[in-house]
Order: structure tokens, then sequence, then C-alpha cells
């Protein structure tokens, strides 16, 4: 599974219909930004193939991953320089854990979502040559970090590789929430069939029920979601999803409890798919992380500077 909860319900009708008229005079100009960087870029990093019917699988029990960048012993937040986005508070929420795998009883414990129950966390996806998604999570997490806190945020991630397992997707709701963010970014990759290429960008749906109520975040969340988007689209050369979000790189769910339990503005952003070799080899590519953490980081800076 490539969320911090399991694929949606087949009755799921988001996605398309749900997009802005807003963001869908944005999309030609994000395509055009793609369009050029490709030219720059040469080939390697062409435009997404024919979309193949979608199909994730399970991770490989070992993964010989790129070694990620280093992070500091503890997961509390480091004084912030002064800069442009000082006091804002920004939470980043790396998705899976890489020991999810050995706490299967635990992470299989259904918890409450608001819309019903589901799994605690999964172990999320890997590439068919073993890089963990919980790995390239962490490494993009890292980068983002430092990113935001030269701009003077304070950042908190939601773990640092640092619990047996989890933490469960309604305490990640909670650590944003009782942060009392001004933004939160959870962070993965996609586990889709190859072919099916892109990044995408999932935002709240308005849910209200079950102790769960989106109304106040839904509008800031889209609009988080959209510069999130288009900066990953002009930093990283990456196109919008060919297969979810009608071309626009922006879904709307209302079955994941890390959106649907939060109070304060929240997105996912699934960076590619692990399963595409052509995505795979950017995602398993350090200067492309690098990217893909700038990307984020200049679409937080510009919701949270507006």
């Amino acid at each position: 599974m490539s969320y911090d909860e399991s694929q949606p319900h087949a009755s799921r009708r988001f996605g398309r219909n749900t997009v802005t008229l807003a963001f869908a005079a944005l999309v030609p100009a994000m395509l055009a930004g793609w369009l050029v960087w490709q030219g720059m870029s040469g080939p390697g990093d062409g435009g997404p193939p024919a979309a193949a019917a979608a199909g994730a699988t399970s991770v490989p029990p070992s993964a010989a991953a790129p070694t990620p960048t280093a992070r500091p012993a503890s997961p509390t937040p480091s004084p912030a320089p002064a800069g442009p986005l000082a006091g804002k508070v920004v939470v980043i929420d790396p998705g899976h854990n890489p020991r999810n795998r050995d706490h299967t009883a635990e992470i299989n414990r259904p918890v409450h979502i608001g819309t019903g129950s589901k799994e605690c966390d999964t172990t999320g996806t890997a590439t068919n040559a073993g890089y963990a998604e919980a790995a390239f999570t962490l490494d993009v997490s890292h980068r983002l970090r430092t990113l935001l806190q030269k701009q003077g945020a304070t950042v908190t991630l939601t773990h640092d590789d640092n619990r047996a397992y989890g933490p469960c997707v309604d305490e990640r709701a909670r650590i944003g929430n009782k942060a009392k963010a001004d933004a939160v970014v959870s962070v993965h990759a996609d586990g889709s069939g190859a072919g099916n290429r892109g990044f995408h960008v999932i935002l709240p749906a308005l849910v209200k029920g079950g102790g769960a109520d989106t109304t106040a975040i839904v509008g800031p969340s889209r609009e988080l979601g959209e510069r999130i988007a288009g900066n990953f689209v002009r930093v990283t050369g990456s196109a919008p999803s060919n297969y979810v979000g009608g071309g626009t790189g922006l879904d709307v769910r209302e079955d994941l409890g890390g959106l649907n339990l939060s109070t304060v503005p929240k997105v996912f952003v699934e960076c590619g798919n692990m399963r595409d070799a052509q995505d795979a080899a950017l995602l398993t590519d350090a200067e492309w992380r690098q990217r893909a953490a700038r990307g984020l980081a200049d679409g937080i800076s510009g919701f949270l500077r507006n």
C-alpha cells in the first residue's frame, strides 16, 4: 500500500470532478514549465507513457536502499533562525516507518478515522529493486526540514525513525493539531502499476461526523496543495499524474484518517510512482530528491507567506 492507510474504496468519487476552476487555469502553465525543463534536461526524464492498469504490491523483506541523509539524534526541532517564515510552524509527516513490516499485529490494529476505521498504518511500497517508500519519505522529509528551517520556520516531524512502528494515522493527525501547525505535509510515493507516472497531491474532502470535521481546513488545504503542485512541476520537471486527478495533479479523498482528523491545513504528496521504472529512477536519485524537497518547500513557503 502506498498511503498511510489502505487503498480507497471502490465507491470513492473524487479527483477531476472536484478540481476548482482556478487551479484548472494553472495547469497549462504548470505543464508548459515541465516541457521547458524537459527540453533543457534531455532524455531520461521524458513525459509519461500511456497509463497501465494499477497494481500495488507488497514491500520486499529487505531493501538495498540508497543511504539517506544524516538525521539528528533527537526529533526535537532546533531553534529556527530569523527569516521570512519566522513564527510559522510546519509539521512534516514522513509516510510509514521502516520497521512497520516487523510489527504487523500492531499496524493492523484498527483506529477510528471519522468516516469509519482503518488499520493503524501500513508498510508502504518499494521500487522493484527494493528501495522502500519509508526510506524515501524520511530522506525527503529531512531535506525539506532543512530548507524550511533556513527560512525561519519551526519544523517538527511526526517521527524520525525513532519508533518501533507507526505512529498510527490518528496520532499523526493529532501531532499536527497539537502543534497548531500552520501547514502539515505528509510525504509519500505511490505503488501503482508500471506506466503510471507523475506526482499528485491529495486534498481533504469535506467530512463531518464521527469526531471528524474538515470544514475549516478544506479551503486552505486546497490552496496549500495547489501551491505545492505548481512548484513541484517547476522545480522537479515532473508532470502531474497521468492516472490520478485528470492531469491536474490534485485528488480529493475522504478515506484517509490523516486528513479527516486534521484540524489544521494538511495535504499528502505522492512524489511519484515507485513501481514505474522511469519514476523509480528519479525517486532513487539523491539530486532529484533534493529538487523534490525544494519544490515542496517553495509551495509551503508560498502558502505561508500569502
